[in-house]
């Protein structure tokens, strides 16, 4: 373990995390982040120490105010290069993840980083979230599903809590205080049975850039004319 890796693990066992054989996943993940970044836009961040802290850390603080291992099926919608979704499984192997991004592109190189980290039990959907989360499959299914700096609240909304079982958890993970986003969100939230149920902040280590986790209950399921076809609640949003 070197300098960067004996930090990233000490803050995480501060947080009641524990890695072991994990390291070598997440350091495989960094190396090839890196180099499809070359070829793809994947991230702005490529700086090895702030890879760690900035997208793997940041990515399992979820687990922070989540247990985890009552979490079964987990969906990152919007992941992007993976985060928090792939972080989050390296982390908790149990977890039955799928995945859903737009961009054909990034599903393959999410393809790519589970079979080099050898990652079972991962789904990669290549499409819309409006489409996907239309689909009994994935209607009303999931324990847990998260979005980090995808959208304002009352679009993801709309996006995610269609994926969510009733009774289950949508997390939406956001940079600066998300109040004024919350305000605007009443509306969709109310039509799309969700229930705030705490904001968590907190700070990245080093910088202390400051991070909210939004927590929201699904109080019953998603009423049948959401959500609307692809690409309407972007022009129209539930506010």
């Amino acid at each position: 373990m070197d300098p960067i890796q004996e930090q990233f693990v000490r803050r995480l066992e501060e947080r009641g995390i524990v890695l072991s054989q994990q390291l070598d996943q997440f350091e495989s993940y960094y190396r090839e982040l890196v180099s499809w970044n070359e070829k793809m836009n994947l991230t702005g961040i490529t700086e090895r120490e702030q890879v760690y802290t900035k997208h793997f850390y940041d990515s399992l603080s979820l687990s922070f105010f989540v247990d985890m291992q009552a979490v079964e099926r987990m969906a990152d919608i919007g992941s992007g290069a993976g985060f928090p979704g792939i972080p989050l499984k390296i982390a908790f192997p149990h977890l039955k993840l799928t995945i859903v991004d737009s961009l054909s592109k990034r599903i393959s190189f999410l393809k790519h980083v589970c079979d080099e980290l050898k990652l079972e039990g991962v789904e990669l959907i290549h499409g819309r979230a409006e489409d996907i989360a239309r689909q009994t499959s994935h209607r009303d299914s999931y324990d847990l599903v998260t979005a980090r700096a995808v959208a304002r609240m009352a679009l993801l909304n709309e996006f995610c809590l269609p994926f969510v079982r009733k009774d289950g958890i949508f997390a939406a993970m956001k940079g600066s205080d998300p109040t004024e986003e919350l305000s605007e969100a009443k509306f969709s939230l109310k039509e799309l049975r969700g229930q705030l149920e705490k904001v968590e902040p907190f700070s990245l280590p080093i910088e202390d850039s400051a991070r909210h986790i939004i927590f929201i209950r699904k109080t019953g399921a998603t009423p049948a004319k959401y959500p609307r076809k692809a690409g309407i609640p972007a022009k129209t949003p539930l506010v």
